[in-house]
């Protein structure tokens, strides 16, 4: 990835300073138009998430309940210095779909795809002092995407000037060896219109910026067409980049001409080797690993899909806790900033192109585009990704209709090829559901490195039996439903909806399913069913659970209200399910006990009592301090269980390993709700505009216990130097806006998250209710 750097290359954040209109306006691609009755604001900008949740929207629950539509944005800018002797480039790093550009009434040109990234040279249309840029995004063709896909310039927006002679967008691939070779391929343009003779140097420095090795300068000519050149470094006793540690070298590129610098051109990059076998699975480095992964849709819950970098990190923050060491960009090419988390934090990608090819899912979707567009995406994906040390497998499509179609042959070996010509390190799937090879098609075209299974968990036994010889991905697995919070009986696995011919679940009147881990859709299983077998296998690379987080739309197995998914281990809000302490307790090596439920029933009700556990050999319950039993996992077992009839008090687990107490959990009966209590994921947060701090908002009783079924409407006040960016309760059927200064609580729980301003200082934020005391919490923001 290239990243701002002082010298002749200038990459400047394009972010401020924007004028937005929702709603078709022609005429403003033209640059005496008159924007003065806009709205200002600040990108990355989804409009979708403003709106209200409506049955009624074109993009129908399945795309969230929200609005779509088309929108304008214009913005007003000072041309860089020097203008007629540099290249400038507007680069764009997503925009949710269709959109067009004109700078100074100059149509640059169209992108359909809303998840690819994109740039114009745009010098040649420039003037000294002020120019205008228009951006047209139009998302109004509906039902669009299976899931909420947001609208507008979602994603990052930058400038870019270098000289006419320089390393081109996304133009350097870095290749390593673990020995610590180095081998670097350079594409450098030259648009002077005449040829040009110039030197190109690569250094590599260390993570804390130390030059580690600098190659001999290499003196080229190169024509008006440019060239591309190689080059081998070595590294000596290099660290690997891992999962562990995640080391990072950075490569730094420079053409010199006359002996002076004209372009610095910077890519990360680690040094790692990986493998998939077909008998023994995934390794990194040489050591055996199982991949733990989940699929992670684009979506920031209250914040939509415009991208926030700290927003990002927090879920792969408790993803990690969690024990996953695998993301799955689900279904479509990511953020870059979420790449470069993913390489800072130690996660191995699955980065995934498209959700369609020419067959369509939806009537408006990619497959409109495919045939004209494809090639060029599926490009600049690799080109922009191919660097980055996180990303181990490229994914061509996901459930692809043309499986079922002799077209899947011809498709999926021109798609493997656009790859492989762009890099060959790393292997190519797609992930099926066509489970029978010889009427799989994609399958059948004899191209894929891997087979990338979707669920069907009960065929990775067989596997090497059925497929000898071939590698073997669970690429997506489980879509077990819960509801944080919601407990019902836990004695039968329900799968909801129970076929395909079912739209809807039976369900209940709280639009809830149970947090015990024992309903699934009829595609699926549960996450202790699924992980039972997969872990079994040596075979098995690795898995993608169905989904880390909850996600807006495709709200299976309930119709409207529901406007967000149930599949996800955490929920919308960032609140752990049950479930995620399953995972902990079998993806970390930390100690963990929880139970479940919660302890406020009606008296004399049988409840069954859940614990997960790790690093101890039983778990002993007690019951207003009289013991229930010890239990410990039996087999395959990965929770323990007891009958209780309820009473109010204390539950309490004790879990030990040789006889000594490893951990104590305690659950209690709540009273009445009484207040609130603030908790703040990070009290210090930086006063750059984007950084954000997430308020945890408790509903307590007098003596301090969560109060799990409250439902108490929450009203926040702010003040300082921040704003409310968004609230939630993480209720997938809950209808409250997100962009509001109130939320109710659901199960005792809700959300504040607070932005930053520019402005050093402090953010107060003020939670109050009706009848109960009110809470107050202060943030720093620094510079």
């Amino acid at each position: 990835m290239t990243t701002q750097s002082e010298g002749p290359r200038t990459r400047t954040n394009f972010n401020k300073n924007w004028k937005f209109f929702l709603g078709d306006e022609p005429t403003a691609k033209s640059t005496n138009f008159n924007d003065s009755k806009w709205r200002k604001l600040t990108l990355p900008h989804d409009w979708s998430i403003e709106g209200k949740f409506d049955e009624k929207t074109p993009a129908k629950p399945e795309g969230g309940g929200l609005p779509t539509g088309i929108g304008w944005y214009r913005k007003e800018f000072t041309a860089p210095a020097n203008l007629q002797n540099r290249l400038i480039t507007i680069e764009f790093d997503g925009v949710y779909k269709n959109s067009e550009v004109w700078v100074n009434g100059n149509c640059l040109g169209k992108r359909p795809y809303g998840y690819t990234s994109f740039f114009y040279e745009i010098g040649r249309f420039l003037k000294p002092g002020k120019n205008i840029i228009a951006v047209k995004v139009d998302n109004s063709a509906q039902p669009d995407s299976r899931w909420y896909s947001g609208s507008g310039i979602y994603r990052n927006v930058w400038l870019t000037s270098t000289a006419k002679v320089a390393v081109a967008k996304w133009g350097t691939f870095v290749t390593t060896e673990n020995t610590g070779k180095v081998n670097v391929r350079t594409q450098i343009e030259n648009k002077t219109l005449r040829p040009q003779i110039i030197a190109i140097v690569n250094s590599v420095y260390s993570a804390d910026g130390k030059l580690v090795v600098k190659g001999q300068a290499q003196a080229l000519k190169i024509d008006t067409s440019g060239t591309t050149v190689t080059g081998d470094l070595s590294i000596n006793n290099p660290v690997l980049w891992s999962v562990q540690n995640p080391y990072q070298y950075k490569l730094v590129t420079e053409i010199l001409q006359n002996n002076q610098i004209i372009d610095r051109y910077e890519t990360k990059f680690g040094v790692r080797a990986f493998n998939f076998d077909a008998e023994k699975g995934f390794s990194l480095n040489g050591k055996p690993m199982k991949i733990l992964g989940v699929c992670l849709h684009h979506d920031l819950g209250a914040l939509g899909a415009a991208i926030n970098v700290r927003a990002m990190e927090r879920q792969l923050e408790m993803m990690k806790a969690m024990g996953v060491n695998a993301i799955r960009t689900a279904h479509n090419p990511p953020a870059p900033e979420f790449l470069d988390l993913c390489d800072k934090m130690g996660f191995l990608v699955m980065d995934e192109a498209f959700d369609m090819w020419a067959k369509k899912k939806t009537k408006n979707d990619y497959h409109l585009h495919f045939k004209a567009w494809h090639k060029r995406d599926l490009e600049d994906m690799i080109l922009r990704d191919r660097n980055h040390p996180s990303i181990i497998l490229w994914s061509i499509g996901n459930e692809i209709r043309e499986q079922f179609d002799s077209t899947g042959v011809a498709i999926t070996k021109e798609l493997v090829g656009i790859v492989k010509n762009l890099d060959q390190t790393r292997p190519v799937l797609s992930a099926l559901t066509e489970t029978d090879a010889k009427k799989n098609f994609i399958y059948q075209a004899n191209a894929l490195d891997i087979y990338g299974l979707n669920y069907n968990h009960k065929l990775y036994k067989d596997f090497p039996k059925n497929y000898p010889g071939v590698k073997f991905l669970a690429t997506e697995t489980t879509s077990a439903l819960a509801t944080r919070g919601f407990y019902d009986t836990a004695d039968t696995i329900r799968r909801w909806p129970k076929d395909g011919k079912t739209k809807f679940a039976e369900g209940n009147k709280e639009w809830s399913a149970s947090a015990y881990d024992n309903v699934s859709a009829y595609w699926g299983s549960t996450h202790e069913e699924t992980w039972k077998e997969a872990k079994k296998y040596d075979h098995v690379s690795g898995l993608f659970v169905w989904t880390g987080f909850d996600y807006l739309g495709e709200p299976l197995p309930y119709p409207w209200p529901a406007r967000s998914s149930y599949f996800g281990i955490v929920d919308l809000a960032g609140f752990p399910k049950d479930a995620y302490y399953m995972y902990q307790s079998e993806w970390t090596t930390k100690p963990v006990l929880h139970i479940l439920p919660h302890w406020n029933w009606e008296k004399g009700k049988a409840v069954e009592v859940w614990a997960y556990y790790s690093n101890a050999d039983e778990v002993e319950l007690y019951l207003n301090g009289k013991s229930l039993g010890k239990k410990s996992k039996q087999g395959e077992d990965l929770h323990v269980q007891w009958n209780v009839d309820f009473e109010p008090g204390t539950l309490k687990a004790v879990s030990r390993k040789n006889s000594k107490e490893v951990l104590v959990r305690e659950v209690k009966t709540a009273g009445a709700a009484a207040k609130i209590e603030l908790i703040a994921d990070r009290k210090n947060i930086k006063a750059d505009g984007t950084d954000l701090s997430f308020i945890t908002v408790r509903i307590l009783d007098k003596d301090g216990n969560i109060v799990p079924n409250a439902d108490n409407m929450v009203d926040f006040k702010v003040a300082g130097a921040g704003f409310i960016a968004g609230v939630d309760n993480g209720f997938q059927a809950s209808l409250e806006p997100f962009k509001a200064a109130y939320r109710k609580a659901f199960h005792g729980l809700c959300l504040a998250i607070l932005q930053a301003t520019e402005k050093a200082g402090t953010i107060k934020l003020t939670a109050s209710s009706a009848g109960l005391s009110s809470s107050s919490i202060t943030i720093n923001t620094a510079k």
